[in-house]
């Protein structure tokens, strides 16, 4: 079943969450260790994100420098098909305009196909480290509404060159990014909630939204969609904090704001263990809340808060 069945289909709020394939270098393992830790709890699918690749620049001798791209978390495609294999857990990996072009998404296409997974989150994705500005790459797409064309072609049989294929079957299904606090780029939630339309009038299945952690944030944000006409599921995605310094850097990273009764737990903890507590807790409450206002699943992203997750999954779930 693709993901927009399983969670509609799901009778109570559905879990599922995100982890990073591994740095380059390091083996699977301890992707397996966090499934392994969160799959008591029946996640329904496991996200897979993708990473660009940066621009280093190595030294060749005589104090010359040659410009080099380099991929610090490769193997999205690989790290897909090998949790699908061993766990039968759908998989979504994330498919992305940044840092990628035309061709290499045809291709990343090809090979999900052949290997059955037919579930994708399409994302512009980041910047470059070294941009002021997003910028695609040579013949790469520059924004997420073009990316989500060539899926559309690619599902009706259409290659980049014009030549066709024959059709597959299933589709792939696709979900996008929603922002109940707007995306950091967009001028204001009202042009963000225009372009978030048009991407699901193009084919999003679902919406999964940034970490927020007010949910107050959220409720406004799919009552203002549903206004629009956005009618697919809107997905929360929680983060529990775990470290004191996300106190100021995860509204810099992530452009969120944080509730004032947050903000003065985490003021008292003087240790990162005291804030991995209030972290929890607060996340439990979070998913109580969006649990009880039945939203139809909760994504948890774990990036080195595996734990912290599987603590509030055994409260809410």
């Amino acid at each position: 079943m693709r993901v927009i069945d399983l969670i509609t289909n799901n009778q109570t709020t559905a879990f599922s969450f995100e982890i990073l394939p591994p740095l380059k270098g390091n083996n699977i393992d301890r992707v397996y260790q966090t499934i392994d830790l969160l799959r008591p709890f029946d996640p329904k699918y496991i996200n897979i994100t993708t990473h660009r690749s940066e621009i280093v620049y190595k030294e060749v001798g005589q104090n010359l420098f040659k410009q080099v791209a380099e991929r610090h978390r490769p193997g999205t495609v690989a790290i897909a098909a090998a949790i699908q294999n061993k766990y039968k857990i759908n998989v979504v990996p994330h498919v992305i305009c940044s840092g990628f072009t035309k061709s290499e998404t045809e291709y990343a296409l090809i090979d999900l196909q052949f290997l059955g997974i037919h579930d994708l989150l399409v994302l512009r994705g980041d910047k470059a480290k070294h941009e002021k500005n997003f910028s695609p790459s040579d013949d790469g797409h520059l924004h997420a509404l073009d990316l989500q064309d060539q899926i559309n072609d690619f599902n009706a049989g259409r290659f980049l060159d014009g030549t066709t294929m024959e059709r597959a079957e299933p589709i792939f299904s696709y979900g996008v990014a929603g922002y109940p606090e707007k995306h950091d780029e967009a001028p204001n939630m009202e042009t963000d909630i225009i372009w978030l339309k048009e991407k699901v009038r193009r084919g999003a299945a679902y919406v999964v939204t940034q970490m927020f952690f007010d949910n107050e944030r959220y409720f406004s944000f799919v009552e203002r969609c549903r206004t629009e006409g956005i009618n697919v599921p809107i997905i929360p995605g929680l983060k529990p904090i775990t470290f004191m310094n996300q106190l100021t850097a995860l509204p810099k990273i992530f452009h969120v704001d944080m509730p004032e009764a947050l903000v003065l737990e985490l003021s008292k903890c003087k240790t990162d263990a005291a804030a991995t507590e209030v972290g929890v807790e607060w996340c439990i409450m979070q998913a109580k809340e969006l649990k009880q206002h039945g939203v139809p699943s909760i994504h948890f992203y774990t990036l080195m808060a595996s734990h912290s997750v599987k603590k509030v999954a055994e409260q809410v779930y």
